[in-house]
């Protein structure tokens, strides 16, 4: 007897293997409605999961079991402090080796670690161990977060990140150590060691030294080890792996021109950075003066690393000359490279600003770079994203003006402090403490956007639309410049 050929009771839904990907509508071609998680898109998920967890951080933070007996600490400062970390800015209100305990600078560490790898990117870790397996939505988030060009091989990029994570951050500590624990014996010693390595891996900033690094200005080691962990850090998770593919086997995995692009561009600022440092500082005698030929190398090429997201300073940014801010503010706005722990604009967006300009002016229609030629689409991203930028920051920076009730606060300060909150740099010139609160919830606005970028979070947040059906012939007629 033969069986009638069986139906499908939703004639919608697709044969297994030749579903369609997820609809962003938020239900299947089915009816189906999909859970919460799989309708936000991938700008929307990295903008609310940091939301979130500065806030829990900041509860736990305002916790009295955190702070140091006799120092209390309110919950603005508690969500200021909780947002520079997970930001990893490290811009402070209070001083976090005097105002929390132990457990308060393990919380921090703890932010600061998950900041700078992404919390999507712990997510799915945690996933992982735990034998889930991750679908093509999921991927496409953490395409998103790490600023991957592959969606397939995403999760293995993820795991290499880990390790390649850990195992420079704990290089870094062992290092850090020789120093650390002779000074501040084993327990403390080691726990500094390791504090310290995760903060310059992930260019927070933060320190537990009241005047950050500036009693380690003449000394090598510290000053070697943080530099290279920040250039690390900084250079990018997927520029990182590539290097370290191509050295292992050169003829099998060429050097991406993504990567060309941004250790160019960080070779070149990073020696700007410490020409004009060791220049313009020389004879000052509140930085540079003081120290030997030595020192005063050292010195210069550590404020130019740090300069680039990181902030830790060995030299008192409020006793320098305000040319030497003017260079340090434009460093700090440029930023970092893509998919790294760092903030900025990123060193490939202002290349391409820059050579898109320069094309111009020499009448070239197009940008090339290492032989190959810079798509327009790539160009305008780096123009919107520069322009959202200066606009976030000019913006942000009115309103610290209009509310400052400070007499003591300047204006270079505000704009230092501004470009380095959005930066996610750390570097002040000691204004942050004494601001107004008012002032303080602007700052940390703004770190939290120059976190996520604020193109990112212009996309989260807009409304979709479907592309154009009908294309307008172009007009050459107005005018620019």
């Amino acid at each position: 007897m033969t069986r009638p050929p069986r139906t499908d009771p939703n004639p919608s839904r697709l044969p297994e293997g030749s579903r369609a990907g997820p609809v962003l509508g938020g239900a299947t071609p089915g009816g189906i409605k999909k859970p919460l998680l799989s309708r936000i898109s991938p700008p929307q998920l990295i903008a609310l999961s940091f939301a979130l967890a500065i806030f829990v951080g900041g509860c736990l933070l305002a916790l009295p079991i955190m702070h140091t007996p006799g120092h209390n600490i309110n919950f603005l400062q508690a969500i200021f402090t909780a947002t520079s970390a997970l930001c990893v800015t490290g811009l402070n209100v209070i001083d976090p080796s005097k105002d929390f305990n132990r457990l308060g600078q393990v919380v921090i560490m703890l932010l600061i670690q998950v900041g700078g790898l992404g919390i999507i990117t712990f997510g799915t870790v945690f996933a992982l161990l735990m034998g889930r397996r991750m679908n093509f939505s999921e991927r496409v988030r953490l395409a998103q977060q790490v600023s991957a060009f592959d969606v397939g091989g995403v999760v293995k990029l993820i795991r290499n990140i880990f390790l390649f994570t850990f195992l420079i951050e704990l290089t870094g500590a062992v290092l850090l150590s020789f120093r650390f624990i002779p000074l501040e014996g084993w327990g403390r010693g080691l726990f500094y060691s390791v504090f310290h390595s995760v903060s310059a891996f992930n260019n927070a900033g933060f320190a537990l030294y009241s005047d950050n690094l500036v009693r380690f200005v003449g000394d090598p080691l510290v000053s070697l080890t943080v530099a290279g962990l920040i250039i690390l850090g900084g250079m990018g998770f997927l520029v990182q792996l590539n290097v370290v593919a191509h050295l292992v086997n050169p003829r099998r995995n060429r050097m991406l021109v993504h990567s060309k692009l941004v250790l160019t561009m960080m070779g070149v600022l990073l020696a700007v950075g410490t020409f004009t440092y060791l220049g313009m500082e020389w004879s000052n005698p509140k930085t540079l003066a003081p120290l030997g030929f030595g020192d005063k190398v050292l010195a210069s090429f550590f404020q130019s690393v740090t300069t680039r997201t990181a902030g830790f300073n060995s030299l008192d940014y409020g006793a320098m000359n305000l040319a030497t801010l003017f260079i340090t503010i434009i460093l700090m706005f440029i930023g970092a490279n893509p998919g790294s722990t760092g903030g900025g604009i990123k060193t490939s967006t202002f290349y391409v600003m820059m050579a898109s300009a320069w094309s111009m002016v020499r009448g070239r229609g197009e940008v090339n770079l290492f032989r190959r030629r810079i798509d327009q689409d790539t160009v305008i991203r780096a123009m919107t994203v520069g322009l959202l930028s200066i606009g976030l920051v000019n913006g942000m920076f009115v309103l610290l003006l209009v509310f400052n009730t400070n007499p003591q606060v300047t204006f270079v300060q505000m704009i230092f402090e501004t470009v380095s909150a959005f930066a996610t740099v750390v570097l002040s010139m000691n204004a942050t403490p004494i601001m107004a609160p008012d002032q303080h919830v602007i700052l940390i606005l703004l770190m939290y956007l120059g976190r996520i970028g604020p193109l990112t979070f212009a996309v989260a947040f807009n409304s979709r639309s479907s592309a154009e059906l009908v294309k307008y012939p172009p007009e050459k007629d107005i005018i620019i410049g």
